[in-house]
């Protein structure tokens, strides 16, 4: 597993919780690199509001930046996403964990009574 430290996947999952940044990254994906216009034509927000959802992706590293001349295209950083979702599964694991062992220690009480 990646060990990031806590702020990255807090900062990850905050701009994921976003449905507008998420439409935006789905885009992205889909169009393997958009710039803020194009990404602008396909969701109901101004391309001012498009540049800021783009910003926060951008500082939770799930899209980087590219300037082209006076356009700058933006691409998913699929790392990101995979670091973010392992370290879920190693958590929902821990707490699978957990609930085994307080279902154990419930059924060893049941049976004792």
């Amino acid at each position: 597993m990646v060990n990031l430290d806590r702020e990255h996947y807090e900062s990850v999952l905050a701009a994921l919780a976003d449905p507008t940044r998420l439409q935006l990254l789905d885009l992205i994906a889909l169009k393997g690199q958009a710039t803020a216009t194009a990404l602008a034509e396909s969701v109901t927000v101004s391309r001012q509001a498009v540049v800021k959802h783009l910003q926060i992706l951008k500082n939770a590293r799930l899209v980087s930046s590219n300037r082209l001349g006076r356009e700058v295209r933006y691409t998913v950083c699929p790392g990101q996403l995979t670091s973010t979702a392992e370290w879920m599964n190693h958590l929902a694991a821990d707490w699978d964990k957990k609930l085994e062992w307080i279902k154990h220690m419930a059924e060893a009480k049941e049976n004792s009574d």
